[in-house]
């Protein structure tokens, strides 16, 4: 989480300086402001923006509830791990039903087979984690499609862009370069903004996808360390009932 925090900041920091770097050298040479040059993408930047802000809130969120002590509450660790110390496994399941989140989901439904063995259990916990995390993945994956929208808009500002530069070639008898400059403009700015919201939101989109991955693979350990103790538990009971 830290090193996540530290990469934002990093990246944050040097877009912010190549912005202000950018922005005092359209200063010296007389060049269009960002402001001027967004105004340029007419429609279609508009949309990028709203592509930008849906992908910025989706990050934010994502930081806030995709975590270890979201999805696996310590406090919750230490009751389950005390339930099931005592064999109130009833209780536990009860407390799972209440708590309904990741790991009380695939400890709740491993508890319910117990009575079928140890290897069932486990199965069970697996088929549920994988369930959950495909639910998690499922969250993240509008990242990915924020990701691959951004720059089949910029290709779209584009296309609109040298459809404008071809609508004043038509309609002058002799063009000037500053004539087409707004459809050139257009064009190059929606291409831009289009890479840089891809390149973020898709950066941003595996990071979160790795750390579900390390994170539901630790929780699932633990889990199987928690169920760990029932071994010759439900072992026995299961032999015993087949026996009679």
């Amino acid at each position: 989480m830290i090193r996540i925090q530290k990469f934002l900041a990093g990246l944050a920091a040097l877009t912010l300086t190549g912005g202000s770097l950018f922005a005092q050298e359209a200063a010296h040479s007389g060049g269009k402001s960002w402001l001027e040059l967004f105004q340029s993408t007419g429609t279609v930047g508009y949309l990028l923006l709203l592509v930008s802000i849906a992908g910025t809130a989706l990050v934010i969120e994502h930081f806030t509830s995709i975590r270890r002590e979201k999805i696996a509450p310590p406090d919750l660790v230490d009751e389950f791990d005390a339930l099931i110390e005592a064999e109130n496994y009833q209780e536990a399941i009860e407390l799972a039903d209440d708590e309904r989140g990741y790991l009380s989901n695939i400890i709740g439904n491993a508890l319910r087979m117990r009575h079928a063995g140890y290897e069932e259990m486990v199965g069970v916990l697996e088929q549920t984690a994988a369930e959950e995390t495909f639910k998690i993945n499922a969250k993240i994956s509008y990242l990915s499609l924020l990701g691959n929208v951004a720059p089949l808009l910029g290709l779209l500002g584009t296309v609109t862009g040298m459809i404008s530069s071809f609508q004043v070639i038509e309609k002058l008898k002799a063009p000037t370069p500053k004539d087409l400059a707004v459809g050139v403009y257009e064009s190059l700015v929606n291409t831009t903004l289009g890479l840089f919201i891809a390149i973020i939101f898709l950066t941003m989109f595996f990071v979160f996808k790795n750390k579900v991955t390390k994170m539901t693979l630790s929780v699932n350990l633990q889990a199987v360390e928690m169920l760990r103790s029932l071994v010759g538990k439900v072992t026995g009971h299961a032999t015993t009932t087949a026996v009679r």
